[in-house]
């Protein structure tokens, strides 16, 4: 969850400058004044949106450094961490991808990869995750890790984003345009309604796309467990470590996301990043037999 956290988060944060360049640089008023220019638009709302995205995905390692102040292990200082380097060794090797940057962090029990390339990722895990789990239990989030490099889930994640951000910007505008003409009677350019209304629909829209994001999540996770289990050439150390991880207290959501949680239902789901454990240990199961 936190790896998808922080990318949407960064890209809603470059998305909004983008726009208010858009806004200053009059680019708005110019592809609203005689009408809407449908095609300039689409055209650059393809610009700020994929920009805004691959813009997050090339900020992603530095911002998930410095957002849970992970310690990027150069040369191991203990055991611990020379079996950590060793061990995503080993499993990076078995993906044929580069040796990913290692680190660990203060925290509950979690642990993330991320990286713009492959072959130049970081895995990082909590001091809780490594506390509270076995070492086979440990090796297979690991896996699970490893394997979201190796699918290269961050660049699929970045392009789904990118195309979600187009719709956003591109929507928002066009509704922007048609509220600021039929209600507010804006003659020409545009008017104080048209702002406001884009402002409105970013945000609603913006949380609509959110739901094809997580679900988009939701998908990899069952692709990364079962690539741990192929590293391992077995899911039992998957399925434990799942079923450890569903009775420990795991990190809660930032203080800033707390507002807008949903609890429980469906809905929940819509907006969960990650499936129930009970479905990722059913998948596990079925790929066994």
């Amino acid at each position: 969850m936190k790896r998808v956290f922080l990318f949407v988060a960064t890209n809603f944060a470059v998305m909004l400058v983008l726009s208010l360049v858009c806004s200053l640089l009059g680019v708005n008023a110019y592809l609203t004044e005689e009408g809407i220019h449908f095609g300039l638009l689409l055209a650059m709302s393809a610009i700020f949106g994929f920009g805004g995205a691959f813009i997050s995905l090339a900020l992603s390692k530095f911002i998930a450094k410095r957002s849970v102040g992970a310690y990027v292990i150069s040369t191991p200082r203990n055991n611990t961490e020379a079996w950590l380097v060793q061990t995503v060794a080993q499993l990076a090797k078995q993906a044929n991808i580069g040796m990913p940057e290692v680190a660990i962090y203060e925290g509950p029990p979690n642990a993330f990869a991320t990286g713009a390339r492959k072959d130049a990722s970081l895995v990082a895990v909590s001091t809780g995750l490594l506390q509270g789990m076995s070492r086979s239990e440990v090796e297979a989030v690991l896996g699970h890790e490893v394997a979201h490099s190796a699918n290269g889930d961050m660049v699929t994640l970045t392009l789904i984003q990118g195309v979600v951000n187009t719709f956003v910007f591109f929507l928002a505008r066009v509704v922007g345009h048609v509220v600021d003409k039929a209600v507010f009677k804006t003659e020409r350019g545009v008017g104080p309604g048209y702002w406001i209304t884009v402002l409105v629909c970013q945000v609603i829209f913006g949380i609509l796309a959110s739901v094809v994001v997580a679900w988009f999540s939701r998908q990899r996770e069952f692709r990364a467990d079962e690539g741990s289990a192929r590293y391992l050439g077995q899911a039992k150390s998957m399925i434990e470590a799942l079923r450890r991880l569903g009775g420990m207290q795991t990190e809660a959501l930032p203080e800033t996301m707390k507002a807008a949680g949903f609890s429980g239902g469906k809905l929940s789901l819509l907006f969960s990043t990650h499936p129930p454990i009970e479905a990722r240990i059913a998948a596990l199961q079925k790929g066994e037999k």
